[in-house]
């Protein structure tokens, strides 16, 4: 599945993306604030493709006319998501590399995806959490039209052995429809 926007493609990872990923993901700015360790070499980048980045709905984030990867996109959906929520329903993250921010396009890459998840997968809500000190990703969150539903206080997260406080907010299907589903229509 490859899914485009005016300026982006969101495409499956490979493997061959693993020194891009490395790059990017070596970066002490992106991975714990988004809640998963800094990569430490291009082995361990390629194995984050093999066993993580290679699930389904899971998506490299690429400009159009490049194919390199810039960040990550991606809905786990039902009982694959950090979330209790139901199979007709997606938790949604994403990143980007730090030399690609203030650009719009983790914004352009989530209403996508929700278009994705809205329209083809039939969701009835998609989810977003993001952490106390990750502002980019709350604006990401309100630029794109999802409402705040709860906050989770000192909830562990293993990948960074940490404990953290959460934000959790949503954007259910008749929103979305009602604001920018009629933009993409």
């Amino acid at each position: 599945m490859i899914l485009k926007t005016s300026r982006l493609i969101l495409r499956p990872w490979k493997e061959t993306d693993a020194e891009d990923l490395y790059e990017l993901a070596k970066n002490p700015h992106i991975g714990p604030i988004a809640g998963w360790p800094v990569h430490t070499n291009v082995e361990n980048s390629a194995y984050i493709i093999r066993e993580i980045l290679s699930a389904e709905h899971t998506f490299a984030v690429t400009i159009r006319n490049k194919d390199n990867a810039v960040g990550s996109i991606g809905l786990m959906v039902g009982g694959k998501s950090n979330l209790d929520i139901g199979a007709d329903e997606a938790e949604i993250g994403y990143w980007i590399g730090e030399p690609y921010w203030g650009r719009g396009y983790i914004p352009e890459a989530v209403r996508e995806l929700m278009r994705y998840a809205f329209d083809e997968l039939n969701l009835l809500t998609v989810w977003c959490g993001y952490f106390d000190e990750n502002e980019r990703s709350k604006r990401v969150c309100e630029k794109c039209g999802f409402r705040f539903h709860h906050t989770e206080h000192d909830r562990f997260w293993p990948p960074i052995n940490e404990s953290k406080t959460q934000h959790i907010a949503c954007l259910t299907r008749e929103e979305w429809l009602g604001s920018f589903g009629k933009q993409q229509a």
